[in-house]
């Protein structure tokens, strides 16, 4: 009989005989004897010859075995003959050709008067002079007995035996409590024992955390888990917070969408102004360039080279290097022509006894500048200013050339200035870079009479008494 937990019948025996010759009385037990005669007696009235062979059957059926002793088939303890005959918290319970499994509170009355073998007399044994709990040794010493061990308890299978001096004790296993005759599992998520969530399990419970914290020493409080020490996935800048983390970018990078990669900013598609010439975009930054002739002043604005003061310039001795914005200019240093004579750099003299000058004006000066292309207008661009006065002088400032697109006016003021004042304003927007050169005189004459119409030139005493010629480039 296995470990099915349900009471087995007792198998006979006594099987039937193979043949009349087989039949052995020696294989009858005490409680089958008059059968077993009767049966003998019928086979022997037919074969008297059979009773001469000696008795030599020995078979006993399933969960018997034969005992020489005895010349009887005995009971066959598979609790002790098979390694865990009942597994769990099943105790193994022998019977009369098998085994039961049934629980361990069960108790099992052997039905003596039922059918089947008795089980075999046991052996005459002395009187337990020991205590309950003890039993004699071989030295007739009372030891305790291990209730626990030899399955002589009545705990529940939901309880601990636990052996003590001459008894023993049922007791619930930790994470159990008693209720009634059974240990129950107790819910320690109940009194709150985790930080975030609690799971119960039977006898004990685990706490766990939510995302970004970790268990710490006690196995019940959360701690924070810095992400960015165990391989967070930002692709530049990490910062660990409480519970979770955060990706930041560089300067010049802004973080995208799933909120790990950063992308470049293009700052030069954001504004015009950033740069006075040009802005390049560049990985997390942005330049300014400047034109050929220019420097970048700080980071963004362009400062004009000066290749005439820091000697960058390629002209010759008898030239002069007049700088511009974004480069320079090379004149003959000696500009004046005939009958005029240079006194400066940029003047140029017309002797008053050489009677060719009488009809020239008496000085000449050469002035170079440099206009921004793209200028705002209207602007003042220069001044001039006469050096003496005279009382009842008459005044005359014109632009003699070089304004044939009208470009440029002329302002004068008299009354404000101790001297006549005269500002050349730009009116129009010069695109490009153009060469302009433009002449400009002003003019004093002493007069007894009204002056002549607007553009001649008069001649002594009232002659012009002072000129300017002045060339532009941008």
């Amino acid at each position: 009989m296995g470990g099915g937990g349900a009471m087995a019948e007792a198998p006979d025996p006594c099987p039937p005989p193979p043949s009349p010759r087989m039949l052995p009385f020696a294989s009858c037990l005490p409680g089958s004897l008059l059968l077993c005669s009767l049966l003998l007696l019928l086979l022997g009235a037919a074969s008297p010859q059979d009773s001469e062979e000696p008795d030599s059957y020995t078979e006993c059926t399933d969960g018997y075995e034969w005992d020489p002793d005895s010349q009887h088939c005995r009971d066959v303890n598979e609790c002790l003959t098979i390694p865990e005959a009942c597994k769990g918290e099943m105790k193994c319970i022998n019977h009369y050709g098998g085994y039961l499994c049934l629980p361990r509170s069960a108790a099992v009355i052997n039905d003596l008067h039922g059918e089947g073998p008795p089980p075999p007399v046991p052996p005459a044994q002395h009187p337990n002079s020991c205590p309950p709990g003890y039993e004699p040794d071989e030295q007739e010493s009372c030891v305790d007995v291990d209730e626990c061990a030899q399955a002589l308890h009545d705990c529940r299978p939901s309880q601990d035996c636990h052996n003590l001096p001459g008894t023993y004790q049922c007791t619930c296993p930790d994470g159990y409590r008693k209720i009634g005759p059974e240990c129950v599992d107790i819910d320690e998520c109940r009194y709150r024992y985790c930080q975030h969530r609690c799971v119960n399990l039977p006898g004990s419970f685990r706490c766990q955390c939510e995302p970004g914290f970790q268990l710490g020493p006690n196995n019940r409080s959360c701690v924070d888990v810095n992400e960015c020490d165990m391989g967070a996935p930002c692709e530049q800048r990490c910062f660990n917070s409480y519970g979770t983390f955060l990706c930041r970018c560089h300067q010049g990078y802004e973080l995208h969408r799933d909120g790990f990669s950063c992308s470049d900013i293009d700052e030069c598609s954001y504004s015009s102004y950033l740069c006075q010439y040009r802005c390049v975009n560049e990985p997390g930054r942005f330049s300014c360039h400047c034109p050929q002739g220019y420097q970048l002043l700080a980071t963004r604005l362009c400062q004009d080279i000066d290749e005439c003061e820091s000697g960058a310039h390629q002209c010759s001795e008898a030239q002069t290097c007049v700088n511009f914005h974004g480069g320079y200019r090379c004149v003959d240093t000696n500009r004046c022509l005939e009958p005029y004579v240079q006194v400066s750099d940029n003047r140029c003299l017309c002797p008053a006894s050489n009677p060719l000058c009488r009809e020239q004006p008496s000085s000449i000066v050469h002035r170079y500048m440099s206009i921004t292309s793209e200028r705002s207008v209207p602007a003042d661009v220069f001044q001039i200013q006469a050096t003496s006065v005279y009382p009842g002088a008459y005044n005359a400032f014109q632009i003699r050339a070089g304004n044939s697109q009208g470009d440029f006016y002329i302002r004068v003021r008299l009354s404000s200035a101790p001297t006549p004042q005269l500002t050349f304003i730009l009116q129009n927007v010069i695109p490009g870079c153009p060469k302009q050169r433009l002449d400009c005189t002003y003019a004093q004459a002493l007069l007894s009479k009204p002056p002549p119409p607007r553009g001649r030139t008069f001649g002594k005493p009232g002659g012009i008494l002072h000129s300017q010629g002045t060339n532009y480039r941008c």
